[in-house]
């Protein structure tokens, strides 16, 4: 019976595998620095130094964070923008890709450099501003959704991963009668589901992380996004004198850091992203991929 023998690791492969692994500390170690900040006793916290664990377990930060309504309702809104600015956004995106990934249109050159010349060329800030108050806009939650509505480089990306279809599918559904909503929602959009999921993504973590849009045409409390608010709680001393937070908490908010509070704040806000990302991971390598190299 012949007996496999293991390699011995070479110095070489030490040096890259240490390379590698500072690497991926320097990567992951800010963020797990404010992660066991967060855990952290705020008073045995404000001695800094390293925290690979938290110093202290203690949930106060998160106790008065979430006691604070103002994040709630920043949460509301930011899901409200995820949920419905993601559906319309690959809804509009697929509905313009696909008539002009059919070779067979007529228009479909120049209206596709029309399309790539907004990739080039933007209307700038102030023109656009003027435009979604002149609409009416301002101050919903709308002027976050409408004006990016469609993305020029994610409608490439669902446009040549069309084209990569078998034409013998949309054929089949002429043939049938069927018509070219039909043929798009019933035919193309179910065998084309891991470039939408990419695109979904692509959409979904701009929404979550958005800012400065929100700065310019939200100017109610009620209506600002988590990006806001994590801006606010920034400044903490000023969030703790305009903002609503519970009188009987006085004491305990006497034993709580402005630093643990905006770590908590940071957790809070980025928490749901990094749990939604490993689902949809294969399907963002994969639909990017197809998409950018075929067509």
């Amino acid at each position: 019976m012949r007996t496999i023998r293991r390699r011995r690791p070479q110095p070489g492969q030490w040096v890259l595998n240490g390379i590698l692994f500072a690497v991926t500390f320097l990567t992951l170690y800010p963020f797990w620095h404010v992660l066991m900040y967060s855990f952290s006793d705020p008073q045995r916290a404000m001695g800094g130094g390293l925290f690979l664990w938290p110093k202290g377990f203690s949930f106060d930060s998160y106790k008065m964070l979430f006691q604070n309504s103002g994040i709630w309702q920043a949460y509301g809104n930011s899901l409200f923008r995820l949920g419905v600015g993601t559906l319309v956004n690959v809804l509009l995106t697929a509905t313009l890709a696909y008539p002009l990934s059919i070779r067979r249109f007529l228009w479909r050159t120049p209206l596709t450099l029309f399309i790539f010349f907004t990739m080039l060329f933007s209307g700038g800030m102030i023109p656009t501003y003027l435009l979604v108050n002149s609409l009416g806009l301002v101050d919903t939650l709308w002027a976050l959704i409408i004006p990016s509505a469609i993305s020029a480089w994610n409608f490439f990306i669902m446009k040549n991963y069309f084209q990569s279809l078998p034409p013998e599918l949309e054929e089949s559904a002429n043939m049938d009668g069927a018509t070219p909503l039909v043929t798009l929602f019933w035919i193309v959009v179910p065998v084309s589901l891991p470039v939408i999921a990419a695109i979904a993504l692509f959409y979904g973590v701009y929404h979550w992380n958005a800012y400065f849009d929100a700065v310019l045409y939200i100017h109610s409390q009620s209506k600002e996004v988590l990006p806001i608010f994590l801006r606010s709680m920034m400044n903490f001393s000023a969030v703790e004198s305009s903002r609503s937070i519970a009188p009987s908490d006085g004491a305990t908010m006497a034993n709580i850091s402005e630093e643990s509070v905006r770590m908590a704040t940071i957790v809070a806000s980025i928490l749901p992203m990094l749990m939604i990302y490993p689902f949809l991971q294969k399907y963002y390598v994969k639909g990017v991929l197809i998409g950018s190299v075929k067509g």
